[in-house]
């Protein structure tokens, strides 16, 4: 009788051991386009176990500790068609689920509301780019919800971006990227971060990689109010010739064409060139002779199935004249017309050349290591005008700002898939190097855009980015996730002054660290609820730095955002959150004058909400609702506005898509009334817009009408408090200053597909 106690005793103690070991296996697999390339953040859920994940840059995917047996297995992703079927996972072995997706209908119920830790690109992302129309590179910006661009240098200069209760001026607070190129130029000749995206073909997007606030290791310098990550079609699905026509003769040509598309067992390669040259007069009074021609080229090699070599190579040049902003005055009294000028001399021309290679590999272990490369060559020249005659009487106050430049980087990454303590654990170190070399920066007061009158500011700069990052991310159940990292980033600046009398190189060195904490908890499939933390940073301009002798100049940005995701429905997507950011102490360079001007700390914390939702099968509706309260800290109150900074804006609209192949949609766009200086005694005025689009499509064509400013609305897109003089003025006004917004313009396009 004992031992048989003792028999029974043993088999219920070790049988929960023996059950474990016994009945968990690991799902494993790939998951591609139909003909095509690996697919990233392709969802893959078990609903019989609740258990998700979703693929990484090689397409890949693995889920643990499985039970043993047949389960359901869910595989979507947005604009392919889903792909449902049982798999059976085998006790203590490794099961292959390999899967090709076909494209298909846009379905919002194929969004899956994702762990925010797991999933590397934004989910929306996708959504956004099928149902907006894209007709310039300004269009991609504006996919990101709650931002906004404007324009006002006649068409070529960077535009003037708004995001988070920021006026981010030309990309001081927000990181852009292409394909892993730096956009923001730091220590330019006309403004920190400036970033210039003309040189980015919109036909040719694939993703668009989008966060906001200072929380992600991989984004380092100016990433504060957010950033954006744009990536390039790894292969075309189809080639094509597009040719757009439209009012104030404006024309534009997009060609993409395949070179080749072999595949040879596992080895896959692949490549496409693509164009764009644009050109309008423009509808100011003056001729705006905008011109601008795109070439870009791109390889991708799939090697035994464990090893990616990408290569692209761009090139971009544009020029034109602009009538500049012009004070409200000068409408009111009738000496121009609301797109007349001051200075028809103003204007500009810029180019840029861009190489870049990147290696993705999966080592034995699983881990995965990449490894890039890139080099730009940039050149900039920028004539303005925005106080006319204020500081010289006889000949204006034209300036003209130079530079030319050469960036050279390198960025590499480790990752790896393990556990810590049976728990799912994955880490990343990745370490790189960005280093500009500026010559000739140049800011010079000029008269009729020729006539160089004499130097303000000249110089050389050479600028190093050295950093490094370590980030662990833990998923401490099927639905609870954290991810703590660290970054390190150590600059050294060296200005060489050229107006000095003697040889003067200055240099100063400086690092900081900004730590973050995220936390996203999958409360179901359909809702997760997360906290994101992080310090970030901008860093000022090289002659800020060695003027303030390396005080204060890589000043810090302190977030804070805790939000939900939640489907509603199969036809209702939902995101709120609510945020809070601290910037530190910084100093200002003013290209345009030559000076630096401190600024103080300032706080914004606000609401932002989006909606997506799928009325019907063929019609959807897509909103974004952004509060801010910007706020200055050591101003007295009253006088604590943020100049320009934005309080309320809106975005959204209607698309259709029949399966005759007519599609469009219907948008607006709503910026309020907001402060222009300090204590809001001049206020920057606010529009409405509404833009339409309506297409016909079919395998082999495409035709199109666009509508721009459909109520033709008088706006002003671009609003300064400026203190100006005219010609025939004794005193000098301080008065908006603004350059007026797109009136009514419509554009047609034909498309041919092959």
């Amino acid at each position: 009788m004992k031992p048989r106690i003792l028999s029974i005793l043993y088999i219920v103690l070790l049988a929960p051991t023996l059950l474990f070991a016994q009945e968990t296996g690991t799902l494993t697999g790939t998951i591609t386009q139909e003909g095509k390339a690996p697919l990233q953040d392709v969802n893959i859920y078990l609903p019989t176990l609740s258990r998700g994940t979703s693929t990484d840059k090689l397409g890949r995917f693995k889920l643990t500790n499985l039970p043993a047996g047949q389960h359901d297995i869910h595989i979507s992703f947005v604009g392919y068609a889903a792909v449902q079927q049982p798999v059976m996972i085998q006790a203590n072995e490794t099961t292959v689920f390999n899967a090709t997706l076909k494209p298909g209908d846009l379905l919002l119920e194929d969004v899956v509301v994702q762990d925010q830790l797991v999933q590397e690109t934004n989910t929306l992302s996708q959504v956004d780019i099928r149902l907006r129309p894209i007709n310039t590179s300004q269009d991609i910006l504006r996919m990101v919800p709650g931002l906004f661009i404007a324009q006002h240098a006649g068409g070529g200069k960077a535009e003037q971006i708004f995001l988070r209760g920021f006026d981010i001026d030309h990309g001081t607070d927000i990181n852009l990227e292409v394909d892993g190129l730096p956009v923001n130029m730091v220590s330019h000749a006309h403004g920190q971060g400036y970033s210039d995206l003309h040189f980015l073909i919109p036909e040719i997007v694939g993703t668009v990689d989008f966060n906001k606030g200072p929380y992600y290791a991989a984004k380092g310098n100016m990433t504060t109010a957010g950033y954006a990550a744009f990536h390039t079609r790894d292969a075309l699905d189809q080639d094509m010739i597009k040719i757009e026509g439209g009012r104030f003769g404006t024309f534009r040509n997009v060609n993409a064409i395949t070179l080749f598309d072999k595949q040879d067992g596992d080895r896959r390669s692949n490549a496409y060139i693509a164009s764009e040259y644009f050109r309008t007069d423009g509808f100011f009074d003056a001729n705006q002779n905008f011109n601008r021609l795109n070439l870009t080229g791109k390889y991708t090699a799939y090697l035994d199935g464990n090893q990616v070599v990408m290569v692209g190579l761009s090139t971009f040049n544009s020029r034109w004249d602009a009538s500049g902003q012009i004070p409200e005055r000068a409408v009111a009294a009738g000496d121009i017309t609301r797109f007349g000028s001051i200075d028809p001399t103003e204007g500009g021309e810029t180019s840029r050349s861009n190489a870049w290679i990147k290696h993705l590999k999966t080592l034995d272990n699983g881990a995965v290591i990449e490894n890039q490369l890139y080099y730009s060559r940039y050149d900039f020249n920028l004539i303005s005008n925005f106080t006319f005659f204020l500081n010289d009487p006889v000949n204006g106050d034209q300036i003209t700002q130079r530079e030319a430049r050469n960036i050279y980087g390198y960025r590499g990454s480790y990752t790896l898939d393990h556990t810590l303590g049976g728990l799912p654990l994955q880490s990343e170190v990745s370490a790189g190097f960005r280093y500009d070399d500026v010559n000739d920066i140049h800011l010079y007061h000029t008269r009729s855009r020729k006539v160089s009158l004499n130097d303000i500011a000249r110089g050389d700069i050479d600028e190093t980015n050295l950093y490094a990052y370590l980030q662990e991310t833990l998923h401490l159940t099927h639905k609870l996730s954290i991810n703590a990292a660290v970054r390190l980033d150590h600059f050294t600046f060296n200005y060489a002054d050229a107006l000095t009398p003697g040889y003067d190189r200055q240099s100063v060195s400086k690092a900081t660290v900004s730590p973050k904490f995220n936390i996203s908890y999958n409360a179901t499939r359909k809702l997760n609820v997360f906290v994101k933390s992080g310090i970030g940073f901008h860093s000022n301009d090289t002659r800020v730095v060695v003027a303030q002798n390396g005080e204060d100049i890589l000043p810090k940005a302190y977030g804070v955002d805790a939000g939900a995701t939640v489907k509603v429905s199969d036809r209702l997507l939902l995101t709120a959150s609510a945020w809070m950011l601290y910037l530190d102490q910084e100093f200002v360079y003013v290209g345009d004058e030559g000076v630096v001007e401190p600024g103080g700390k300032t706080q914004r914390q606000g609401l932002d909400l989006s909606l997506r939702y799928q009325i019907m099968p063929w019609l959807y509706l897509d909103g974004d609702v952004n509060l801010t309260d910007p706020q200055a800290k050591d101003a007295p109150e009253g006088e604590d506005y943020i100049p320009l900074a934005p309080t309320f804006t809106s975005i959204g609209g209607l698309s259709f898509r029949w399966k005759n192949g007519i599609n469009g949609s219907l948008r607006y766009r709503y910026l309020g009334d907001r402060a222009a200086n300090e204590d809001n005694s001049v206020k920057a005025k606010g529009y409405f817009l509404a833009d339409a689009v309506l297409k016909y499509t079919r395998p082999k064509f495409e035709v199109s009408i666009v509508a721009e400013n459909l109520f033709n609305e008088a706006w002003k897109e671009a609003q300064f408090d400026t203190e100006s003089r005219l010609q025939n003025e004794i005193d000098p006004v301080s008065e908006i200053h603004f350059t007026p917004g797109t009136p009514f313009i419509f554009k047609t396009s034909i498309s041919f597909f092959f």
